[in-house]
């Protein structure tokens, strides 16, 4: 959601109200809002997969999204690790740990992007970006989305968060 701006310009983000309606055979998350920019109403409506999803910062079950690309995937993991690794290395060692979550979100949108790489196959296919966003990240790099190179981003993304994860917190003396 948040990464379909408003029509009016306005960013994607809106305060969100959520709820289950029942279509034909299809149950169906909503999530409902009014643009903080002007005000215009927002609804998000999703089929929910027979899959029960795991829990967050995890998008998804096995299959790829039919939702987000794996352009639009790359975008959300590349802006959150690049926050989260900028603010790491320019933290003191017991404030590491605060941009853990920020390091999650980016790990579970990378390994959303490799769930689109099909089975025997060595990159994401240019069929798989439906998005304009996503379309137009790949025209630039579709290097970026080869199997290789992906799971390189995953290993190095878990390593940052390995180092996040052992610099403890101060004590409470400390603070």
């Amino acid at each position: 959601m948040d990464l379909h701006p408003c029509e009016c310009g306005g960013s994607g983000g809106f305060e969100r109200r959520h709820h289950l309606e029942q279509q034909g055979e299809d149950l169906v998350t909503v999530y409902e809002g009014a643009c903080r920019a002007c005000g215009r109403d927002r609804r998000f409506a999703f089929v929910m997969d027979d899959e029960i999803p795991p829990p967050p910062p995890a998008y998804g079950g096995d299959k790829p999204s039919e939702i987000i690309d794996p352009g639009e995937f790359a975008e959300v993991a590349s802006r959150y690790g690049r926050w989260a690794a900028l603010g790491a290395l320019n933290a003191p060692e017991y404030e590491r740990h605060q941009y853990r979550g920020a390091m999650l979100t980016a790990l579970a949108a990378e390994e959303e992007v490799l769930k689109f790489v099909p089975e025997g196959q060595d990159a994401v296919p240019a069929s798989a970006f439906t998005s304009e966003r996503g379309r137009a990240l790949y025209e630039k790099d579709p290097d970026k989305f080869s199997r290789d190179l992906l799971e390189f981003d995953i290993e190095v993304s878990q390593r940052a968060l390995a180092a996040m994860e052992s610099d403890p917190p101060p004590a409470a003396d400390e603070q």
